[in-house]
């Protein structure tokens, strides 16, 4: 049985990161996946005049990681990872340097074995109300809900080309990040959850931009679509906080696929875990 551990949202908690690395340390999983908003709040601006940047990915995180691995030896479980919208690129840098040092496996908009399966990672998540825009992309078109911000029209923490910023899709991502891979024994490690599901219910309801009711549902309409075409074997999300809270649940069946969030707005650290061999058995716990 393959075991793992799922978490995502921590945004520099140092107290739900103890936790963790408690699960880690103590379960011993054969895989943890970290699915985005790891870092504290506003890193980017706090080191936007500073040379020393990343210094909570490396004094804290990789420094952890790397000491927990150092005990564990052959049991330290392989890491995936990925940002999230209100992680600033900025600190990309520092997590790929950690990840040449085998603390973790950095695999936003990359695949890698992991036995006999393949994990893929996808970071952006469509136009938020939000300023930073380092993670996010148009979804399906340029089309952008009410109340939300262009990409074009927010603040990013590190340079990418107009061309970048102004016509790529989540769509066109995904169609050029899988190709036409078999994907029925693959891993996606998302930052959004899918549009219109369990798993992106954002406590939104009667508010209005314009006059416009906003939509309850903030998900990307391309990951939906992708996982209903594709089918892959599992799916794994973060990002909508209060969406387990308001719909009671923290898992959906598409398809074949299993997706699950390990999104959380209260104080404690959700860690779900499964065996991909055993999806069926996952569970989700409050810690």
């Amino acid at each position: 049985m393959t075991v793992c551990v799922f978490a995502s949202d921590l945004h520099g908690r140092l107290d739900r990161y103890e936790k963790l690395f408690y699960v880690i340390e103590a379960e011993r999983p054969d895989a943890v996946f970290l699915g985005g908003d790891l870092l504290p709040h506003g890193l980017a601006f706090r080191h936007a005049s500073s040379s020393r940047a990343g210094d909570f990915v490396n004094d804290f995180l990789a420094s952890r990681l790397g000491a927990l691995r150092a005990r564990l030896a052959n049991a330290y479980p392989r890491v995936f990872l990925i940002l999230g919208n209100d992680d600033p690129r900025l600190e990309e840098a520092a997590i790929l340097d950690a990840a040449t040092k085998g603390v973790w496996t950095y695999i936003h908009n990359s695949r890698r074995r992991f036995g006999q399966y393949v994990v893929y990672g996808y970071s952006n998540v469509p136009p938020t109300p939000f300023a930073l825009k380092d993670w996010e992309r148009y979804d399906v078109s340029r089309y952008v809900d009410p109340g939300c911000v262009p990409p074009t029209d927010g603040r990013l923490s590190f340079p990418v080309s107009e061309d970048e910023l102004e016509w790529s899709t989540i769509r066109e991502d995904l169609d050029k990040l899988t190709g036409d891979a078999d994907l029925s024994n693959a891993v996606f490690l998302f930052h959004s959850p899918p549009y219109k599901s369990n798993l992106d219910r954002a406590a939104v309801d009667g508010q209005k931009v314009d006059h416009v009711p906003l939509d309850v549902h903030v998900g990307s309409i391309a990951i939906e679509r992708f996982i209903k075409t594709r089918q892959p074997l599992l799916t794994l999300h973060g990002h909508v906080h209060e969406s387990a809270r308001l719909t009671g649940e923290w898992r959906e069946l598409i398809g074949r696929t299993h997706a699950f969030t390990a999104a959380h707005d209260g104080a404690e650290l959700a860690v779900v875990r499964f065996s991909l061999e055993d999806l069926e058995g996952a569970t989700r716990e409050l810690i």
